[in-house]
């Protein structure tokens, strides 16, 4: 497996978590996405929407990571990342939609990008905006982690969930967001990154030194 990342992209480091999670080998290529290494033609040509991660894996290329999670999750189902019972997994999925869906794209380069080149968007604006969804997010993450977790965001093991909780606590701390009012997802996350220590970013080939 290729993993085609950016170490401080939270996408990409929720494929990190589940593919340490699941003991997995992968090899990466990097992008950087801040001088644009996600539009070269070469990798253009992988993923068309020029955005990571992308997965390459027998001569195929998945792309959106809660796309290949559940892929993994298909393919790899040992140790389970979902839990076995119907009404468990739509709690999964639901908790990971309040952020990589609802939170996370109001967040991320390409946004905060636009607000400023093409709204004029001071730097005080791009936090209070991004400090606003992910305190959002993070709000509602924390009813359902404190509602249904047990050590992790569902239950007493980690899930997908857990895959999606830590980036957005990760991204909050970068963009100086206070996290305490989430202990429930804090405990959490400080649980899985114990497990997947070698997803961190600060780890990643390609993070800053």
């Amino acid at each position: 497996m290729i993993l085609h990342g950016y170490w401080r992209s939270g996408a990409a480091y929720r494929v990190r978590i589940a593919l340490a999670l699941k003991g997995l080998a992968y090899r990466q290529v990097t992008h950087d996405l801040r001088t644009g290494g996600q539009s070269d033609p070469a990798y253009a040509a992988l993923n068309p929407q020029r955005l990571v991660p992308a997965l390459e894996v027998d001569g195929q290329v998945l792309t959106q990571s809660v796309a290949i999670l559940e892929w993994l999750e298909d393919r790899y189902p040992t140790p389970p990342l979902l839990p076995a019972d119907a009404t468990g997994r739509a709690i999964v999925r639901a908790t990971i939609a309040t952020i990589a869906t609802d939170t996370h794209p109001l967040h991320n380069l390409r946004t905060l990008s636009l607000l400023r080149e093409q709204f004029g968007a001071s730097d005080a604006q791009v936090a209070a905006w991004t400090g606003h969804w992910l305190i959002l997010g993070l709000a509602a993450a924390e009813t359902l982690v404190a509602r249904h977790g047990d050590g992790f965001a569902y239950g007493d093991r980690p899930t997908l969930a857990d895959c999606i909780l830590v980036p957005a606590l990760y991204s909050a701390r970068r963009f100086k967001v206070d996290v305490a009012p989430y202990p429930h997802c804090v405990a959490a996350a400080e649980r899985t990154t114990a497990l997947a220590e070698a997803a961190h970013p600060d780890r990643q080939p390609d993070a800053d030194r």
